[in-house]
């Protein structure tokens, strides 16, 4: 298990150094840890270069193996500590895509572990369909980016995720290398702009007071697309951490630069009907998503 740690720490950062950091090790150990499983696989799982380590085809291939036996242990383990809760009836959660795409399949079988008895249907739907519905009582509360949510009376909320949005690219693009860069420094470069949970409207209000656009080479509602081009050296994009991945399908590394402009966090959370008050009945519900998410 510590040599699929080690790999999959690699895999992450794409250097030895920064791996072995994160696993408490020497660099040596980690050098050594990785070349003991690649003898052991029979298999070479990395390229090494002067700017780091890179997955050949094989090492991608046996990293969404290794993720997958260890989110399997982590799910044994926490299995063994949670004791399930009789809560039943059925909650209905509205969800937008980014909710759906990157948190509500760690969610989902958290939730048939701790309630067994609840069952759980889930919606999803663009922002405003989330608010009619919620207003009119048709769902119990909605999972979604509360950074986009209209300002009314009569929808509560509560903030579990403030997730910083940061420049992504392409490991040897020139912005990765520059000390500090800037969205003038962005709008010199080919950008590839995702239209997803109203991605564009979002990028329009912290780009439109400095007077200026980003180049948009292209535009996709397939964040899965908008990284394979990041990491191909098509393009730059300004995304949120929450939906960050260190790998194309590919298997082409993605870098991240913090900017020096202020770029408005992606906030994720939980809202609801402040008539309806269905969220009270879900209490424990709620707490679990909350401990999940943050």
């Amino acid at each position: 298990m510590r040599q699929l740690q080690h790999f999959i720490a690699l895999a992450d950062t794409g250097q030895v150094s920064k791996s072995a950091l994160r696993c408490h090790i020497s660099q040596s150990s980690m050098t050594a840890s990785l070349q003991s499983l690649e003898k052991t696989l029979e298999t070479q799982l990395f390229y090494r270069q002067a700017s780091g380590t890179r997955l050949t085809p094989a090492g991608l291939r046996f990293l969404r193996n290794a993720q997958n036996i260890m989110n399997a242990l982590d799910e044994a383990v926490e299995d063994l500590h949670v004791q399930p809760t009789q809560l039943e009836g059925t909650v209905r959660i509205g969800l937008t895509e980014t909710i759906s795409a990157y948190l509500i399949g760690v969610l989902l079988p958290s939730i048939e572990r701790k309630f067994p008895m609840l069952e759980v249907v889930c919606e999803e739907h663009d922002r405003k369909e989330l608010e009619s519905r919620l207003r009119k009582g048709e769902l119990d509360f909605a999972i979604m980016l509360t950074s986009n949510l209209s300002i009314s009376d009569d929808l509560e909320y509560e903030v579990l995720v403030r997730s910083t949005r940061q420049l992504w690219a392409h490991p040897e693009h020139p912005l990765i290398a520059t000390e500090q860069i800037s969205l003038q420094d962005v709008a010199g470069h080919n950008y590839i702009l995702l239209d997803m949970d109203e991605h564009i409207s979002t990028l329009d209000r912290y780009w439109s007071p400095f007077e200026i656009k980003p180049k948009v080479r292209l535009q996709s509602r397939s964040i899965e697309a908008v990284r394979s081009l990041v990491a191909a050296g098509q393009g730059v994009s300004i995304l949120s951490d929450f939906v960050y991945r260190p790998w194309s399908l590919e298997g082409q590394r993605i870098s991240r630069r913090m900017l020096t402009d202020k770029i408005p966090t992606m906030d994720i959370g939980i809202v609801w009907s402040s008539k309806y008050l269905s969220i009270n009945r879900w209490v424990t519900l709620v707490e679990l998503i909350r401990s999940t998410t943050i």
